[in-house]
């Protein structure tokens, strides 16, 4: 296997795939603010907790740090960290929510992304994977979720460039877009749209695409891949 750093692992698919991966045999890195629920996730194999703020800068470079000081190397981040800010129309969104949202599903992924790709640009062997996580919403947008759409839409293109950038330096950049995992930001986000429940799968799902795509051999990449709910509205949503 490898080294992972899994962000947003204290809960939800972040730590569905940490713990995936460490019971696959993986080295995993758990990033996440809230440190005494990584820890349980950690001690499931051979992990390491680290307490990160994504969207702090100098949190991230010191997350990063640590997790080269402990396992040597990183040889797949899963860029997972993300936040659903209060449903509004439009003309109703706070700034507040705009920048907390932006700050967090955009800046804390691009962030971690930079560190990473700076960490496996130089390493010897060098080369890795990031798997960003997007969503649906950035194809077909929820009702009510402007700065959550506005942010998985500019995932897509963080994604595609990376990719590009990275070829040189045998770096490998792919997207998992997720519809409707059964997690407490799903939860969040149907409470917040007020509509009739949608159907949900299985969180545990969504780790074991996940890990597919990390396993690949880095002369392959996934470079989107949308798993959803069977029954869910999304071709056609409306």
């Amino acid at each position: 296997m490898g080294v992972m750093v899994v962000t947003g692992a204290s809960a939800g698919i972040g730590r569905a795939v940490a713990e995936q991966a460490l019971a696959s045999g993986w080295q995993v890195a758990c990033l996440a603010r809230s440190e005494d629920k990584l820890a349980e996730v950690a001690a499931q194999g051979d992990g390491l907790a680290v307490a990160c703020d994504v969207s702090d800068e100098a949190a991230v470079g010191r997350a990063f740090a640590q997790v080269v000081a402990r396992f040597g190397r990183i040889d797949v981040l899963f860029n997972n960290a993300g936040m659903f800010p209060p449903a509004a129309l439009p003309d109703e969104v706070q700034m507040a929510d705009w920048d907390a949202c932006i700050a967090v599903n955009l800046t804390g992924m691009f962030l971690c992304a930079r560190a990473a790709f700076g960490q496996m640009r130089g390493q010897s062997p060098r080369g890795g994977r990031i798997i960003n996580n997007g969503s649906i919403s950035g194809q077909v947008p929820r009702a009510k979720s402007l700065a959550y759409t506005t942010t998985k839409h500019a995932i897509n293109g963080m994604t595609k460039q990376i990719a590009l950038d990275g070829r040189e330096f045998d770096i490998a950049c792919g997207q998992i877009d997720v519809g409707n995992a059964r997690t407490g930001l799903l939860a969040n986000m149907d409470a917040a749209a007020t509509k009739t429940a949608e159907p949900t799968m299985d969180v545990g799902d969504v780790a074991r695409s996940v890990l597919h795509m990390a396993a690949l051999p880095l002369e392959a990449n996934v470079l989107n891949m949308t798993v959803m709910a069977s029954g869910m509205p999304f071709v056609g949503r409306g």
